[in-house]
């Protein structure tokens, strides 16, 4: 379905799309499972493969699509009637990709090898739509855990995930028996957090610092205002049983590595990828495979710093955000919400994932058990297969309101969600 233009504004080219509900294929769900109070508004649908998102104080709402939608990789959205659904959306950016935030009155979005910014107007206008300014360039982009998602501090440094272009760095990538490349080269340009200055032009590696590394690939990440420090979920390493059968079974493999929460406390922190995995059952850091391991010991792994919260093993958790708002119970003030994209190798059990987690913090730490908050993305209760998820939850954003959005990069819907008590 295209859309039909109606109204052309300055700057924004913002236009009004008709729905015609005979032209979908699939209706995105009015509600979705939430705990009581809690209600969903479906903000858009369609849209393309909805990655992150970024909501301004005004209420217009920036996500960023991992592929081109009619040669755009931004779609803005903006409510004009206060129904809560946008009926004004624009299109602009000519790059695919995953990251996107407001900060300082700037719009950040990165491609898959650059980092963008837009200048924000005083009437939340883009000063020059087809001219953004180069913030960083030439980051590694080989296909493989390719997105460079971000998150900004309050001292005007920008932290860009480089996920590594390998699942455990053998020498030939996921081939049996292949061993591990030690020392990792992969490390030198990717595999971890890189921070660089917000306001930089055209950074290269040169200008950068390496933040973290041994983070095999992070797509949720946030900038903790309570603690003052980095937060990233990293998606944990794949294919144990196939790539070492003599050494675990398929059950094993699917419920293991765990998927980590870490803390990036400092610049220089390893997290100990390639040569380590979280195993959640013995609660420990282990020696992989290809460096010698057996699946029980630790060795180079006993001093690698561990996760602050592990969830079960390959549910991809796209999107992390601290909740800072007012409007949901107390219970959610400074904790974690996380997207679960979902799995696709937990065979031979169901996959698992596609909801929205919550994390309580105290004191700057999980102070209790996570939980599912947001439910009912996949259509299904059980999913075998990735493809029969209906809707797969990747972004989250806070708006002014305190009101929390989700973006699914499968059908390009946005919810936003609200809580008023009875």
């Amino acid at each position: 379905m295209k859309p039909k233009v109606l109204l052309l504004l300055p700057h924004l080219m913002f236009f009004t799309v008709a729905l015609n509900a005979a032209d979908t294929t699939r209706v995105a769900p009015s509600t979705i499972s939430l705990p009581t109070g809690f209600t969903s508004t479906v903000v858009a649908e369609n849209l393309g493969q909805a990655r992150h998102i970024a909501v301004h104080p005004s209420g217009d709402i920036y996500v960023k699509l991992g592929k081109l939608s009619e040669g755009k990789g931004i779609v803005g959205l903006r409510d004009t009637n206060g129904d809560g659904k946008a009926d004004k959306i624009t299109s602009f950016g000519e790059y695919p990709g995953t990251g996107i935030a407001i900060k300082n009155g700037y719009l950040y979005a990165s491609s898959n090898s650059e980092v963008y910014r837009y200048k924000l107007t005083n009437r939340n206008e883009i000063e020059d739509i087809d001219k953004p300014e180069l913030v960083v360039t030439g980051l590694v982009d080989r296909g493989q855990h390719n997105s460079k998602s971000l998150a900004l501090d309050n001292a005007g440094n920008l932290y860009v995930n480089v996920g590594a272009p390998s699942n455990a760095c053998q020498v030939q990538d996921r081939t049996k028996g292949s061993p591990g490349q030690d020392p990792c080269p992969i490390l030198e340009t990717a595999g971890g957090i890189w921070q660089f200055r917000a306001d930089g032009k055209g950074q290269t590696y040169a200008q950068g610092t390496r933040y973290a590394t041994g983070l095999r690939n992070v797509v949720g990440l946030d900038w903790n205002t309570q603690t003052n420090s980095l937060f990233v979920m990293q998606h944990g390493r794949d294919q144990l049983a196939y790539l070492f059968p003599n050494l675990y079974d398929s059950l094993q493999s699917a419920e293991l590595p765990a998927e980590e929460m870490f803390e990036v406390k400092k610049a220089g922190a390893d997290f100990g990828w390639p040569y380590c995995y979280y195993d959640g059952t013995r609660n420990q850091k282990v020696l992989a495979p290809e460096y010698g391991g057996d699946g029980k010991k630790a060795e180079r792994c006993a001093g690698v710093q561990a996760p602050v919260q592990a969830f079960p093993a390959h549910m991809a958790p796209n999107g992390l955000l601290f909740y800072t708002g007012n409007q949901f119970p107390e219970k959610y003030r400074n904790g974690a919400f996380i997207a679960f994209h979902g799995s696709w190798n937990r065979t031979p059990l169901p996959q698992k994932g596609y909801f929205v987690a919550f994390v309580p913090f105290a004191n700057g730490k999980p102070s209790g058990p996570w939980e599912i908050f947001a439910d009912g993305f996949a259509g299904t209760e059980t999913i075998t297969a990735p493809g029969r998820a209906q809707y797969r939850p990747c972004g989250l954003a806070q708006g002014a309101d305190g009101a929390l959005y989700v973006t699914d990069d499968a059908n390009g819907t946005v919810w936003k969600i609200s809580y008023k008590p009875a």
